[in-house]
């Protein structure tokens, strides 16, 4: 790869010559590489998957971007060569994870993250038997990584069942067993 600086010739051509060399323009620098060509090899699994993920966050992010208020916060993220489609698809593409899980009393604290934000968390009560107790949803607290939920009771040999999700919909689901 090569970057090309204040040449006359180059600043008008983009494209491929031949089958050897692609010149393009990015974040205003004119680029001259080596062509691709397809592979070889089949696509392993793991690459099947990220292909589909990644068709999945091209189409989401089109939808999304659509939304005048939407845009504007995914374009307040992006940084220099980024716009609001590629802050949407980077959303898209990576699931919220949920780093903690705490009980104080009958409250259930939640420590959720994600590079752009937790849209929601919600917290399901099981019972000893894996019945159905009670749900809802938490409430963030102050410093936008841990949301609370106050619940009843927490039955013994229980479980709680955490669901954290993004803006675009990805879940990330996590079990605890009470003791």
């Amino acid at each position: 790869m090569a970057l090309v600086k204040d040449n006359l010739l180059l600043q008008a051509v983009t494209g491929s010559l031949g089958d050897e060399i692609t010149i393009y323009e990015r974040n205003g620098q004119i680029i001259i590489a080596k062509k691709r060509g397809p592979s070889k090899y089949p696509p392993t699994i793991k690459q099947l998957e990220a292909r589909y993920k990644m068709k999945v966050a091209a189409a989401y992010a089109k939808v999304i971007i659509q939304d005048p208020e939407i845009k504007a916060y995914y374009k307040s993220l992006a940084g220099p060569g980024q716009n609001a489609y590629n802050m949407a698809v980077k959303d898209a593409y990576q699931s919220p994870e949920i780093q903690n899980i705490q009980f104080e009393d009958t409250t259930v604290i939640v420590r959720a993250k994600n590079e752009f934000r937790v849209a929601e968390v919600s917290v399901r009560v099981m019972d000893a038997q894996g019945n159905l107790l009670e749900r809802g949803k938490a409430v963030p607290a102050r410093n936008g990584v841990d949301w609370h939920y106050k619940t009843d009771h927490l039955p013994p040999n229980g479980k709680v069942i955490i669901v954290a999700v993004d803006l675009p919909g990805n879940e990330t689901v996590k079990e605890v067993l009470l003791t």
